[in-house]
């Protein structure tokens, strides 16, 4: 982790260092680790602010944006395509697709290239000023490097803790995935024992074979999806990147992941009944490197 915070600093310009284990009660305080690194070109936002935003900002350039309107199916012809709805049919010229985590029967071809996995986040009810003093000092957006890792941060008005992490659970019940996120924040934070989850929510994060997002083609369509946990980042930028191959605007630098669709996966259409056995091998896998740290 030093090494690649210097090759941050020296090649890329960015801002980076490391936290050796006898400076970590810094940045956070708990023993689990074994020091870490910053970067402070990395941060944190509110993710339905943002939209709402990107939304009043596209309204106000024109854009019809029609709600509560299912895409049921996409037919292509001679002179482009159908696109049957819950209200209607479209005639368009040209057809972007983003769906990511949300890919559902009417587009089967791509629900078979995209896992859907919960991405769940718990809250604790309000902390005192001491505490969060304590725990999260410099008050900085936070995660670790396990395969299963988890991230955190202070809430916005640095009061509680919010803590997230991969729910492989089907579950419509969320006792079970919030007892396990708990059960890893107090690993990290004994401390908090005494005080309640008071908000948990969930939403569903694309995955795909190679873990890397992209724009491609198929079949005179563009998509623009598999943005792997990381949407709220890389879905303006590789949107952008797929708006401007549709607007034909040959100025624009080509996209780094420009490339081949994703493969599908075996035996898979839609339903992940994989997960829980992939969830459990990167558990165990997580122990075994934890155990080799001395953990």
């Amino acid at each position: 982790m030093a090494r690649h915070a210097e090759h941050l600093e020296r090649n890329l310009g960015i801002e980076s260092y490391a936290v050796p284990q006898a400076e970590q009660h810094k940045y956070i305080g708990t023993d689990f680790f074994r020091g870490g690194s910053v970067r402070m070109d990395i941060g944190g936002l509110h993710p339905a602010k943002f939209i709402a935003e990107l939304l009043r900002v596209a309204q106000a350039a024109g854009v019809v944006v029609h709600s509560d309107t299912a895409v049921e199916g996409i037919d292509q012809e001679a002179s482009g395509f159908t696109v049957r709805t819950a209200r209607g049919q479209v005639q368009a010229r040209q057809v972007l697709i983003c769906t990511n985590g949300y890919t559902d029967g009417a587009t089967p071809w791509l629900r078979r290239r995209i896992v859907p996995v919960r991405s769940r986040i718990i809250a604790t009810e309000p902390l005192p000023p001491e505490l969060m003093d304590k725990l999260m000092p410099r008050r900085m957006m936070l995660n670790d490097t396990r395969t299963l890792g988890f991230y955190f941060r202070p809430s916005p008005g640095g009061t509680r803790i919010l803590f997230g992490g991969r729910d492989g659970t089907s579950l419509e019940d969320p006792t079970k995935p919030v007892a396990y996120l708990r059960s890893n924040l107090l690993d990290l934070f004994p401390e908090l024992e005494p005080f309640a989850i008071s908000h948990t929510w969930y939403g569903k994060v694309a995955m795909h074979r190679d873990m890397i997002p992209r724009i491609f083609e198929k079949k005179g369509m563009l998509y623009a999806t598999g943005f792997c946990g990381s949407g709220v980042v890389w879905a303006p930028w590789i949107g952008r990147k797929a708006a401007q191959k549709i607007l034909g605007n040959t100025n624009e630098a080509p996209s780094a992941f420009d490339f081949q669709p994703p493969a599908a996966i075996p035996f898979y259409n839609g339903k992940p009944w994989f997960m829980p056995f992939f969830m459990m091998k990167y558990r165990m896998d997580d122990r075994a490197k934890m155990r080799r740290a001395g953990r």
